[in-house]
């Protein structure tokens, strides 16, 4: 059903009324001014050609109708003593929200050079869009943010992961209605099936129809009515409709409107919530939700140039362009700026009139001082369980297998048992299929709509979060981290890439937050990508692709990490480190697929710590003498193919000095002027040396290997073999000779780069030629890879080593 409220009484009483009012006419005060003026904040005298800014950046269409629900949700939240926090979700809103902050008193304190007197009006107007000064958009500098709301379509899920395990939180999400037409905020209005009303916190979507986006309507303010009510009703939402500012109707009108709506909605929620409480609620609530309609630019000018701009397209951005030197324009703004009165929201100092202070909450009641928008303000470290108890007993190199990601499984399951209202595991409806069951078993999967008989592991109380949408999983883990929670996305390797974008603005909002004093720094973004490149052989060339450690790559070092750990223990203890890291995106790619196990958990620490190291047991170094050769492996199937062709080596070319480096921090080859991680050019020449041959078997696109290591002394004799875009439904192994990336290719490689052996070993040459050939020919007559490859072990009877990873001191713990 649909609700509009028309009350038979006035719920603001005229107080209430006149501070609301005047709250939201300062609001829309400032946030002209910021995209306008440079100086004279309070039109003390008329405004001059020196007072506007020469370059006119921001957005005004948004900002008015976004002042009047922030100037309604303050009133409820000081009417009810509301914990509520405000996403803005239309587009580059940063007007109303700077606004907001700087009314509610939350700027100047965090922004001390920014007052709440005539100066500080002048700072807060001259800054916006300014150089030196803040973005346009709702950006981590603004106070009570954790959505930017300048890529569109994220904001609901945000929302809905900001209300996971935050029962005491109201979340207000406004969504614009050109965001509406995104493809993930589409999706998101179904998180409503994932909140559970006993242990999660409230989101309150208000959709704002203001019918235009750039210069084109809406699709959702073009449909009629009763097709919108339809549509948010099968979304499995109690809609409530609003409509103001179109008529002559006055504006205590529509402000007792709205509050009365606004009250009534709060009320259906306090019932479901006391009814989910008392455990009177049977089956899934419908919540409410605001359809907000409101012309575009509302108070704006109705006119520029003879054309209409209020209620239209022409309003989304800047009114009136170029200001500067056109008198028409200037007499229109001035005009504009006093018919909110400023003389009545300001005094002679230029701080506010006690009728709008009325209008502000206190302390941490403000939304702009909200510490769940502050999120590691609320930040608790979470108990991990000693992942050494769970990993794999490994005697020697090579000397047990298992699934790495299985492992991991049972470790994480246990950080949820241990965890249940701050941890929760995220993935596209593959948390299974990635290995991770375990995690599923103890914590079952959330959902709150129907069940039948055969569903397996379902809960209101689930602590793993599926849905078919990797947007979804990314957007909800996102407002989970950034209100001070801790989680794991997991997902497809080929596949993260939907959330390519979402992954950039990510990591774009923590690196801002370096540099903002005030922000304390969050659980960092964790990846598991699993169901990677190279094992993916039953689905074929289109579930492969590494090439997401290449976009990570383009982020600003400060706030990446990659990791690529070689076996079961490696990763226990890789994710062990980003479990306990804060302000970080750590992307970390492991099989789910049976393989060797190469280190203990002590030695496993250790190589971990070092990101890098020299495996002896795997080469055939002299002691004292330099090698002939550098084998090195980034990824758990290049590093098996690495250590499989240094044994070929061994057994063939035995006075043959081979050196195996095994990569588990990617970043450890990057420059330590680049990187945190990176190594000195002095211990990357003690790994690779300055002049021999160095064969790279990495799990990604080559060309990355040669971006980290470009300034190297060595570059030129380094040759990377990865994947280079050859793919289809075939063997593992097969998967790999498509790519150059078999045993046999690379003891080729070495064959052809080391000086003078191409004349000595040319039959060994032509012996790993054949045996690649042979081995396609057996995988097209039987349907398999070669016995000598699916049932390879690794057994050195003569290597009298330890199974230890003891390499060359290369700079010390890198995390």
């Amino acid at each position: 059903m649909s609700a509009e409220t028309q009350p038979a009484e006035q719920p603001l009483s005229s107080e209430d009324l006149a501070s609301v009012d005047a709250w939201w006419r300062a609001a829309n005060y400032l946030a002209v001014g910021q995209i306008y003026l440079m100086d004279n904040a309070l039109l003390k005298r008329p405004i001059q050609e020196e007072d506007v800014k020469p370059r006119l950046l921001g957005h005004w269409g948004t900002s008015p109708g976004q002042n009047f629900l922030y100037a309604h949700l303050n009133h409820q939240i000081i009417t009810r003593d509301l914990d509520m926090i405000y996403l803005s979700g239309p587009g580059h809103g940063g007007p109303s929200l700077v606004a907001a902050g700087w009314l509610e008193g939350t700027y100047s304190q965090v922004y001390s050079h920014v007052g709440t007197d005539e100066r500080g009006v002048n700072a807060l107007f001259r800054q916006f869009s300014f150089p030196g000064g803040i973005p346009s958009h709702v950006a981590p500098e603004t106070p009570g943010s954790i959505h930017e709301g300048g890529e569109l379509g994220y904001v609901l899920s945000h929302a809905y992961g900001a209300a996971f395990d935050n029962p005491g939180l109201v979340v207000a999400a406004v969504i614009g209605d050109g965001e509406a037409e995104t493809g993930p905020l589409a999706t998101a209005w179904h998180s409503n099936k994932f909140l559970n009303p006993q242990v999660d916190g409230t989101v309150l979507p208000i959709l704002h129809l203001n019918g235009y986006k750039i210069a084109n309507p809406t699709v959702l303010d073009r449909i009629p009515r009763e097709e919108l009510e339809a549509l948010m009703v099968g979304y499995g939402h109690k809609p409530y409709f609003f409509e103001g500012g179109f008529d002559d109707e006055e504006p205590a009108q529509f402000h007792q409107r709205f509050a009365a709506l606004l009250s009534e909605v709060l009320d259906e929620i306090s019932r479901i919530r006391t009814e989910a409480a008392d455990g009177i609620l049977t089956g899934r609530p419908r919540w409410p939700m605001i359809v907000f309609r409101t012309p575009k630019g509302w108070t704006g000018p109705e006119e520029v140039d003879g054309l209409p701009v209020e209620g239209t397209w022409r309003s989304h951005q800047v009114p009136m362009a170029a200001v500067r030197g056109n008198a028409e324009y200037t007499r229109l703004l001035e005009e504009w700026m006093r018919s909110y009165r400023p003389e009545e929201l300001f005094d002679e100092d230029g701080r506010i009139a006690e009728q709008i202070s009325r209008n502000n909450p206190v302390g941490t009641r403000r939304m702009s001082a909200n510490p769940h928008a502050n999120g590691g303000m609320l930040t608790r470290d979470l108990d991990l369980p000693d992942w050494r108890e769970y990993a794999v007993d490994v005697p020697s190199p090579g000397g047990a297998s298992a699934e790495a990601t299985r492992v991991m499984g049972t470790w994480v399951a246990d950080v949820i048992d241990r965890n249940r209202e701050t941890f929760r595991v995220f993935g596209p409806d593959e948390t299974h299929s990635n290995r991770l069951g375990a995690a599923v078993e103890k914590g079952g999967k959330t959902w709150v709509a129907e069940v039948v008989d055969t569903d397996v592991d379902l809960s209101a109380t689930g602590r793993v979060m599926e849905v078919l949408s990797e947007h979804q999983c990314q957007g909800w883990l996102e407002g989970y981290l950034l209100t001070g929670r801790h989680g794991i996305l997991n997902s497809y390797e080929a596949f993260v890439h939907i959330v390519d974008s979402m992954f950039n603005q990510h990591a774009k909002w923590l690196d801002a937050t370096h540099d903002i004093p005030w922000r304390v720094p969050v659980p960092s973004l964790n990846y598991l990508l699993s169901s990677h490149v190279w094992r993916q052989d039953h689905n074929g060339f289109s579930h492969q692709d590494p090439g997401f450690l290449d976009v990570v790559m383009n982020k600003t070092a400060d706030v990446i990490r990659i990791y690529l750990p070689p076996d079961a223990n490696t990763l226990l203890s890789t994710y062990d480190h980003c479990l306990r890291s804060k302000n970080y995106v750590n992307v970390v790619v492991a099989g789910k697929q049976p393989g060797p196990q190469w280190l203990s958990a002590e030695e496993a620490a250790l190589h971990c710590a070092r990101g890098i190291g020299i495996w002896d047991w795997a080469g055939s170094e002299v002691a004292g003498e330099k090698p002939d050769v550098v084998l090195g492996c980034a990824g758990d199937v290049p590093t098996l193919e690495a250590i499989a062709a240094a044994k070929l080596l061994r057994e063939h070319l035995p006075e043959l000095r081979v050196r195996l480096v095994n990569v588990v921090d990617l970043l450890r080859l990057q420059d330590e002027r680049e990187h945190p991680h990176g190594l000195s050019h002095r211990d990357f020449d003690a790994l690779f040396t300055t002049d021999r041959p160095v064969i790279f078997a990495f799990h990604g696109y080559p060309a990355l290997v040669h971006k980290l290591t470009y300034r190297r002394t060595n570059h030129a004799n380094l040759h990377v073999r990865g994947f280079k875009e050859e793919g289809t439904t075939t063997t593992p192994f097969d998967m790999l000779m498509m790519n150059d990336l078999d045993r046999y290719r690379l003891v080729a490689d070495v064959i052809d780069r080391v000086p003078g052996l191409a004349e000595r070993a040319a039959g060994l040459r032509q012996q790993m030629l054949d045996r690649r050939e042979q081995a396609r020919a057996y995988t097209r007559e039987h349907g398999e890879d070669i016995p000598d490859v699916a049932a390879w072990v690794f057994n050195d009877d003569d290597n009298t080593q330890g199974s230890g990873a003891p390499g060359s001191d290369t700079g010390g713990d890198n995390a």
